[in-house]
């Protein structure tokens, strides 16, 4: 198991997180920094998409990627990444997402122009499609999809259960795998029931459980306002010039503080991996540029928003450094301020974000099974969700800094082949975005992306 964190390391210390940002910010300048050209125009495509007919609506696609990245992420990430990169990970977090912003928007769009549409009307893509349609290599889509279903589709799925069932023995004393075998029941009902009740579920749970998080952060910071300014300055100093002890944690490094703040925000976010264009490409929507906006909305909703009050709780709290990791340090935040019901307050939250994180990550899976096995995709389908299914409860006896080394590892192998793929399709991505902003500077209010034709997997 040392082996495998070593090579986590070593991926994201020095390979990883660097080309990450690169692409980000390549995009960034070749398109002329959309995540802030185009903010405003997120309120109104948001407005416009909330409903579908009976199709998927882009939110529905939205809230259901929110779900899947306001996860583990967005609490266990944020622990993770303050107690073994400092407080001024937090800082190479919201790098990442603003960098992020724009990569999450070119995954979206491809997932949107290169998707398949199947027998029942629903559509499926993400990067193995992409790879497959847009590279037009079938077998490097294949190798695309495999590392997608390891990665994606069973360890950030396994973080998901762990930390679930460490949350619950968090308040309950009591073994983790009793909340692992209510999540695995209840994921296999909604994933079984198919993609429209995957996204209706989120669209209803997501709002609600976001908004209950918030407020009780917030409630945090209005209580510990003073802290404010001390707290900024721990960030940006630890983002730049390395301290010997800060706030109980032991001295970091800027590499660790870079290391841990670009792979938990990448992690928080799904930015790079190509998540997004997975579900994003489910929404029936007029124009690819338009759910492209919408998953930069949902990059900036789950790290410059959830991951940075959660840091905030942890960091005004006093409570880092006290020995916890994860999960359980996120509660410790919490109890410091609410009691035992802060325990209780994190844990749901948890249940919440770690289900529908789970539960659309069983379906990425489930999109690139679809891909690798086209015709024949039902068998190696119910094996895959076996095989998950008994994972989610070994997950929840596995030691956390072992999940994470596994999902560092496979997750950097699909970051690196996905970036590989934004590289050779910028110019899809550029042109989808002229086609949009040319519409609007014609005086076409609502611009229409014109296809060809669909892609058939068959």
């Amino acid at each position: 198991m040392k082996s495998i964190i070593s090579v986590a390391n070593w991926m994201w210390d020095n390979v990883i997180g660097y080309i990450l940002l690169a692409v980000g910010l390549y995009y960034s300048l070749r398109l002329g920094f959309p995540q802030f050209k185009y903010a405003g125009n997120i309120k109104r495509v948001l407005k416009k998409n909330l409903k579908s007919g009976d199709n998927i609506s882009g939110f529905a696609a939205l809230a259901t990627a929110v779900g899947g990245q306001v996860g583990t992420g967005s609490l266990v990430g944020v622990a993770t990444a303050i107690v073994w990169g400092g407080p001024g990970a937090i800082f190479w977090m919201w790098i990442t997402a603003l960098l992020g912003m724009v990569i999450t928007f070119a995954e979206t769009v491809l997932g949107q122009v290169y998707r398949v549409k199947l027998d029942d009307g629903t559509y499926r893509g993400g990067p193995a499609y992409y790879v497959q349609y847009g590279l037009k290599s079938r077998g490097f889509a294949v190798f695309t999809a495999f590392f997608y279903v390891l990665g994606v589709g069973l360890c950030i799925a396994f973080m998901q259960s762990n930390s679930i069932g460490l949350a619950f023995s968090g308040v309950v004393n009591a073994n983790p795998i009793w909340p692992g075998i209510v999540v695995t029941i209840a994921a296999a009902v909604i994933t079984i029931g198919g993609v429209k009740r995957l996204t209706e579920f989120s669209s209803k749970v997501v709002p609600i459980m976001a908004g209950l998080y918030i407020l009780a952060v917030l409630f945090i910071i209005i209580t510990h306002i003073k802290n404010v300014p001390a707290m900024f300055g721990l960030i940006f100093r630890g983002a730049f010039k390395p301290e010997a002890i800060v706030g109980g944690l032991a001295g970091h490094t800027i590499t660790e503080a870079f290391r841990h703040g670009v792979a938990r925000g990448l992690f928080s976010n799904d930015a790079g991996n190509g998540i997004a264009g997975i579900m994003h490409a489910a929404a029936d929507v007029k124009h690819p540029a338009e759910q492209g906006f919408l998953g930069m909305f949902g990059t900036f909703v789950t790290t410059i928003i959830i991951c940075t009050l959660s840091a905030f709780a942890i960091l005004l709290t006093g409570v880092a450094g006290n020995g916890h990791d994860g999960i359980l340090l996120v509660q410790d935040a919490f109890q410091s301020q609410f009691g035992q019901v802060g325990r209780w307050l994190v844990f749901l939250s948890m249940a919440l974000f770690g289900f529908t994180t789970l539960i659309a990550d069983l379906f990425y899976g489930e999109s690139n099974i679809l891909l690798m096995f086209g015709k024949k995709y039902e068998i190696p389908l119910w094996i895959y969700r076996i095989f998950a299914f008994i994972m989610f409860l070994v997950a929840t006896q596995m030691d956390l800094t072992i999940v994470w080394g596994f999902i560092d590892v496979f997750v950097g192998i699909v970051v690196f082949i996905n970036v590989i793929c934004l590289f050779l399709l910028f110019k899809d991505v550029r042109f989808v975005l002229r086609d949009y902003q040319k519409q609007l500077d014609d005086g076409i209010e609502e611009p229409v992306w014109h296809r060809d034709q669909e892609h058939k997997l068959y």
